[in-house]
């Protein structure tokens, strides 16, 4: 399997995760898997960036321009910042909740991400758009959606990693206190990913 992911968010949402556990479910699999973050002033706020590319088919852990499968969103501005990875076919699931940086506070342009929303549905062919507050209400808390959205994107097909092998990631590499909260997450998110699978 050859597959480019690429995840991006703000500090404090959980992208760096997210992308080590689609990492180590993929190598589980027996596949090559070369992965790099761009975490900047991530505790402030900032930019999180996250490659991971699985398959024989990379040789540096930077996807190039143009050449995402996939792009997990975690925030609507950050996914039309890295739009410019995304293949012309490729697949964003996208956060529709906004998170606002600081100078939104300063002079209140009214960024909610709506616009942003707007612009990747009509730039990209496939487009999941996923809010996060309402999908993890029943788990009483949005911090759980780094692994809602790993649901959505396996139950959307697009993946190629077993739900088993990602669920056993969860049960190993996630906190216990927090193992069947995560469980619960990442099934929300595969009933989601399916009933938008193309």
């Amino acid at each position: 399997m050859n597959k480019d992911i690429l995840i991006c968010g703000v500090g404090g949402q959980g992208t760096v995760l997210a992308s080590k556990l689609i990492a180590s479910a993929a190598m589980a699999e027996g596949n090559t898997v070369h992965s790099a973050e761009t975490i900047g002033m991530a505790q402030r706020g900032g930019s999180v960036t996250s490659h991971c590319r699985i398959g024989d088919h990379a040789f540096s852990p930077l996807i190039p321009e143009g050449k995402a499968d996939i792009i997990l969103a975690f925030e609507p501005a950050e996914a039309v910042r890295n739009l410019k990875y995304l293949k012309e076919d490729g697949l964003v699931i996208v956060n529709t909740q906004a998170v606002k940086p600081i100078t939104e506070t300063l002079e209140n342009t009214g960024y909610d991400g709506t616009d942003m929303i707007e612009y990747l549905k009509s730039k990209c062919k496939v487009c999941i758009a996923v809010d996060s507050e309402e999908v993890c209400a029943p788990l009483g808390s949005s911090k759980f959606f780094n692994i809602a959205i790993l649901g959505v994107v396996a139950g959307s097909g697009h993946l190629g990693i077993k739900d088993t092998s990602i669920i056993h990631e969860i049960e190993t590499k996630v906190k216990e206190r927090f193992i069947e909260v995560n469980k619960k997450a990442f099934a929300v998110g595969l009933q989601i990913g399916k009933e938008n699978a193309a």
